[in-house]
């Protein structure tokens, strides 16, 4: 399984709890139910809301999604719209820079 850990700006408190870093994993298909394609492709931070606490570890609410820093959240979805690029496509773009 595709995932990639992220080291946070700034840490989110959860409780007691303070996250430095995250792992996030390729999402699957059931990891989007209840969430228009479009608009976690687009980003939509209610979208992400719902899809990121199904594939962060250590688990978010969605309360703390909607509490991240926004450089933290931005460089989540980077790293999420990586996972959604075809496996072609990322082969080309790799041939194409060496």
């Amino acid at each position: 399984m595709t995932q990639k850990e992220i080291t946070l700006s700034t840490p989110i408190i959860s409780g007691k709890t303070e996250i430095k870093t995250i792992i996030i994993r390729k999402p699957l298909t059931g990891d989007l139910r209840g969430v228009k394609l479009l608009d976690f492709v687009d980003a939509d931070v209610n979208s992400l809301a719902k899809v990121l606490p199904r594939i962060a570890t250590p688990t978010l609410s969605e309360q703390d999604v909607y509490n991240m820093d926004l450089a933290d959240l931005t460089q989540i979805v980077v790293e999420i719209s990586s996972f959604l690029k075809p496996k072609s496509s990322s082969a080309a773009t790799e041939s194409l820079t060496e």
